[in-house]
């Protein structure tokens, strides 16, 4: 599981003997099966987690009993609840694993600590900030603005691998459209070729 991380951090810059050794000292390594909770609406979120391997999804559940996928997150991405995670507050959305997975869990004093003292951590990590709240900017103008086929062949665009990895539903729900819409969709495209 370090290797994972490790190749993944290298990426910003290379990391000494002392790096790795707190990286083995800060993150706990848990794996977990297809179907899997790794936090629940409601609980405290004490974690964020780095995917070396496998799947995970966050969603939300509304009244109606439906869910909202939020996030997916394949091999190398981070998932966790920021906004409760901080304040020691009941995270406001689910997280499982859609295939066996292995982690690597860190909390956030372990993540300040990485900050201060792994300047390879603190890099990507900011990229990825920066990153994912530009994706996240335009998850939200897409929602507005885009229709439903647009939307999705933008995901399949940035997430082919994704798209093959998930249930037809599943994907319907990240994008916020019925699973039948998406199955009109993709019907049309089929026979548009």
């Amino acid at each position: 599981m370090f290797s994972t991380l490790i190749t993944y951090l290298e990426k910003g810059s290379s990391l000494s003997e002392k790096d790795i050794a707190l990286l083995h000292a800060v993150f706990l390594p848990k794996t977990v099966k297809k179907g899997e909770f790794i936090l629940r609406e409601g609980e405290i979120a004490r974690y964020g987690t780095f995917v070396a391997k496998g799947f995970l999804r966050s969603y939300v559940i509304d009244q109606k009993g439906r869910e909202h996928i939020i996030q997916f997150a394949p091999e190398n991405w981070w998932i966790s609840d920021k906004q409760g995670m901080g304040k020691e507050a009941p995270a406001s959305f689910f997280i499982d694993a859609l295939e066996d997975s292995e982690l690597l869990m860190i909390d956030l004093e372990g993540h300040f600590t990485l900050m201060k003292e792994v300047a390879a951590y603190a890099a990507v990590f900011q990229s990825g900030m920066q990153k994912r709240g530009a994706a996240k900017d335009q998850r939200i103008v897409d929602t507005l603005t885009a229709t439903a086929e647009e939307r999705y062949n933008e995901f399949l665009d940035k997430y082919p691998s994704i798209a093959q990895r998930v249930p037809q539903h599943m994907l319907a729900s990240y994008l916020g459209i019925t699973p039948e819409t998406l199955s009109r969709i993709r019907k049309l495209q089929s026979q548009r070729k």
